[in-house]
């Protein structure tokens, strides 16, 4: 304990004499520290921000055309563990400030804002609501973290969520009592995540036609199979996914899943290439 202190006093002297050193005689050994700490954390910031930029298409460039009901730009925000998200963000046309309730909307998975999830929230704002349709963390124009894309993550993927009600909360154009989410097929369980923990969310709606952890745990139509024959194929899929971590490790690569008629089964191609698809 009395070693701790002392390297503590050592490394207080330390930082003092190197603000002494440039000129910030005015400053306490603890405040010179603070400074530090806050200098590299924002360099740790801004590099990770140059490493990874987002480049944000501002023409139209979604499935779906453009309504003239509704005011249409591009926003981005930023989710607990540091992964900017970019969001279309659509209002209706001469809203007051403060009064509209306003709906995240993502999904669905493995898709992108520029599809279904974006025709979803300009259908919203035509009705009134203020509407953001996000790409999830490692998604289309979205962030990552050292390169990483199209990777799905249930705890990230919850977060982005909450993330975006951080956003809306602190919209002028919003009503933060009236914030909900919207989940479309796979991020309809992602969406239940985030209204399980975050209070602020008051509506919550899910647009899924099936149980997708269901089906990845025990394959479609599972009441055909009799319980010893599903132990047996979650057993041997198991056994395949963590033999693949170990390749994947081993080469450096990583590779994405492909989903049978009836599960999933080998890898196929690069994940960089696509997310999970269903032939």
């Amino acid at each position: 304990m009395k070693k701790n202190k002392l390297w503590q006093r050592i490394a207080a002297l330390a930082v003092l004499g190197t603000a002494f050193a440039l000129g910030g005689n005015g400053l306490t050994a603890e405040a010179a520290a603070q400074q530090a700490a806050g200098t590299n954390a924002a360099k740790s910031v801004t590099q990770q921000k140059e490493a990874e930029p987002l480049h944000l298409t501002q023409e139209w460039d979604k499935t779906f055309p453009e309504s003239k009901e509704v005011n249409h730009r591009k926003v981005t925000f930023h989710n607990r563990y540091g992964i900017e998200l970019a969001a279309d963000l659509y209002e209706p046309k001469n809203a007051k400030k403060g009064s509209l309730a306003a709906i995240a909307v993502s999904g669905p998975f493995g898709a992108v804002k520029e599809q279904s999830s974006g025709l979803y929230a300009q259908e919203l704002a035509k009705r009134g609501f203020l509407a953001i349709a996000f790409d999830p963390s490692f998604t289309g124009e979205s962030g990552g973290v050292n390169g990483v894309r199209n990777v799905a993550s249930p705890d990230i993927n919850t977060e982005d969520f909450c993330a975006a009600v951080d956003f809306l909360s602190t919209e002028s154009d919003v009503n933060p009592e009236r914030i909900g989410i919207l989940g479309i097929c796979g991020w309809g369980g992602m969406a239940l995540n985030a209204a399980a923990i975050d209070t602020r969310i008051k509506a919550t709606v899910t647009s899924t036609m099936y149980d997708m952890s269901r089906v990845i745990a025990n394959g479609y139509f599972d009441y055909e199979k009799d319980a010893a024959t599903i132990a047996k194929e979650r057993m041997a899929n198991r056994k395949a996914l963590n033999a693949q971590r170990t390749e994947d490790y081993r080469t450096g690569t990583y590779q994405r899943m492909r989903r049978s008629s009836s599960r999933i089964t080998t890898p196929i191609t690069r994940r960089s290439e696509a997310t999970i698809r269903v032939p």
